[in-house]
């Protein structure tokens, strides 16, 4: 009889386990499938491209590969000589410009006090003309000498933003030409989340939700929120190239798999200790907004 018991209180215990380990891996399964989280996230963040608006040989450049530079920042030197010898140019032009016009009026002025009288209407109309024409010069000096004074000041190609250098590769003597990219920045305050769920989830999502990110192999989660919802995405089999929607490539061609749709995740809070970098990938957890 008391083999018996025991058999019976291990069978019992045997089937509280087997119940429990059933249970369990049904919560598992439910949480799953409905809880809106998602393996698939990275870190993504704007890069700038940095390019001079001026043409010239770069004789300094300040910054080094992967440095924090601040908005403002000299990062590099165009050659200034030529554009100081412009705006040298421009303001005597300037002067000459302004002597012409100040005699041209005081000519006019002078013709018009004498009267018809004295001076014919014809010549009055024309010393009129002549001061107009000398002061439209003036302003024309005084126009080029303002750009030349603006092509000085560009000579120093300056962070448009508070960032990372990135992928530097910019040397003295290398030549700068406007609008080719130099170097890239990565904007330091425009870091944000790309979270793919899957579309059976997104009746689940919803803007404002708390977002609990964990970063690969680094400890504390990184808390934001929803902030959106991609509208679109490339379609693989209705040809074309997209026109600019993210392209989400399915993970097994013989099966059918619920398509993954961005979701835009704010970053409100990172601990201290963790480093952001763009291309990181992460977990992403969603949880109602706390109060």
């Amino acid at each position: 009889m008391t083999i018996d018991r025991n058999n019976l209180a291990r069978m019992i215990r045997t089937g509280i386990v087997v119940l429990l380990a059933v249970l369990l891996a049904w919560a598992l399964w439910w949480h799953y499938m409905r809880s809106p989280w998602t393996r698939d996230g990275r870190v993504r963040a704007e890069v700038v491209d940095v390019a001079a608006q001026i043409s010239g040989q770069v004789v300094t450049v300040n910054v080094v590969d992967n440095q924090f530079v601040r908005k403002g920042d000299v990062l590099f030197v165009v050659d200034p000589d030529d554009y100081r010898l412009a705006l040298t140019q421009a303001e005597a032009t300037v002067q000459s410009a302004q002597l012409k016009m100040q005699i041209a009026q005081q000519d006019s002025a002078r013709r018009e006090s004498l009267g018809a009288h004295a001076v014919s209407t014809e010549e009055i109309n024309t010393s009129a003309s002549a001061a107009a024409e000398a002061e439209a010069a003036y302003q024309q000096a005084v126009a080029a000498r303002d750009l030349a004074k603006l092509n000085m000041e560009r000579t120093n190609v300056c962070s448009p933003v508070n960032g990372y250098l990135t992928n530097l590769h910019l040397r003295v003597g290398d030549y700068a030409m406007p609008g080719q990219t130099k170097l890239s920045i990565i904007d330091s305050d425009s870091f944000w989340v790309a979270g793919y769920f899957e579309e059976t989830k997104l009746p689940r999502i919803h803007l404002n939700d708390y977002a609990e990110v964990k970063l690969m192999g680094v400890g504390p989660a990184i808390e934001g929120h929803v902030e959106s919802l991609s509208r679109g995405i490339a379609d693989a089999n209705g040809g074309g190239l997209g026109q600019g929607l993210a392209n989400v490539d399915p993970v097994f061609t013989w099966v059918r798999l619920a398509q993954r749709i961005p979701v835009r995740i704010h970053i409100d809070k990172v601990p201290h200790g963790v480093e952001i970098v763009a291309g990181q990938t992460c977990t992403i957890v969603l949880s109602p907004p706390k109060n």
